[in-house]
């Protein structure tokens, strides 16, 4: 009986055995298919800051209470596919303050447009069209010990607009320098005759009688940086140089550079600090500098989103 028992377990399990040993494989999982480069990446920038200052009447350190404000926007759009590029870039930044006895006052003012498209040769230079506008938001005074205000610029009063053309070295996405040999600038300043004390007078390098300046023999050179600071601040700066053939010296030469520091304190709250360093001898023989400092918001996004640090 138990001889028979054996005899059918076996006889029942050889055909499973077979069908163990002559059934294919399943079939492994396919591996997930990889997410697609995508071709734009665009980021925006925009914050408020505020620095404030209360005195009392009988405040016997001397000094007036102020508030002060600062505004600043950005915004980048850029698109890369296979060896084209197009870069766009849009900055502003506006500050002011109201000072009591002394009453409001422009402290800061920039309008930067930008717009490039490149071909790259290999990773690190590439050749370059590209079309920058430079120029200001507001109306700017100068207030002399005599009293009264003097209007010195404004909207489009002085307005640089060039367009150059040449090669750009970009060793990584974070710095990058264009190198024009070729840069035609047009220099507009919008109704000259109200910063003009006299009807002879050259207002930014436009004469008399002209709203316009040609500057077509010419060479720029921009280089940008965007470099973080440990894993919440961000050091942006941009040196824009420009210099006219026809008068091709060290004195005629254009230099400007700007520096934006921002550091986060948590997801809105931040520090913000804005310089520049300017030499212009249409505008004035002497070095010019400006810069702020203040506390605020700012809201950042990033599409699509940075990887988190």
């Amino acid at each position: 009986m138990i001889k028979l028992l054996l005899s059918l377990v076996l006889i029942a399990g050889v055909p499973t055995l077979a069908a163990a040993q002559t059934s294919p494989a399943a079939p492994a999982p396919a591996a997930a298919a990889a997410a697609p480069v995508p071709i734009w990446r665009t980021s925006l920038k925009a914050g408020i800051n505020l620095n404030e200052s209360l005195l009392s009447d009988n405040w016997k350190g001397g000094g007036s209470s102020s508030l002060g404000l600062n505004a600043l926007f950005n915004y980048q759009a850029h698109y890369h596919e296979g060896r084209q590029s197009w870069d766009n870039e849009v900055d502003a930044l506006y500050a002011g303050q109201y000072a009591r006895g002394q009453g409001y006052r422009k402290t800061n003012d920039r309008l930067w447009l930008d717009t490039k498209y490149g071909y790259d040769l290999n990773p690190r230079w590439g050749l370059f069209a590209a079309l920058n506008v430079l120029s200001q938001l507001g109306p700017g005074f100068e207030y002399p010990d005599t009293g009264g205000a003097r209007l010195l610029s404004g909207f489009l009063a002085p307005a640089y607009i060039t367009n150059s053309y040449g090669m750009e070295y970009h060793p990584t996405t974070r710095f990058r320098v264009r190198i024009a040999p070729f840069a035609p600038r047009l220099t507009v300043v919008r109704d000259p005759a109200r910063f003009r004390a006299r009807p002879s007078d050259v207002i930014y390098g436009v004469e008399a009688g002209q709203s316009t300046r040609w500057q077509v023999l010419a060479a720029q050179v921009l280089a940008e940086l965007e470099q973080p600071l440990g894993s919440n601040a961000e050091l942006k700066a941009r040196y824009l140089f420009f210099a006219d053939y026809e008068k091709f010296s060290a004195q005629q030469f254009n230099h400007r550079l700007d520096l934006t520091i921002t550091a986060k304190v948590n997801r809105l709250l931040s520090v913000n600090f804005q310089s520049t360093v300017l030499y212009n001898i249409d505008q004035d023989a002497s070095l010019q500098f400006s810069q702020g400092l203040g506390l605020g918001l700012l809201l950042t996004r990033d599409n699509p989103p940075l990887p988190e640090k």
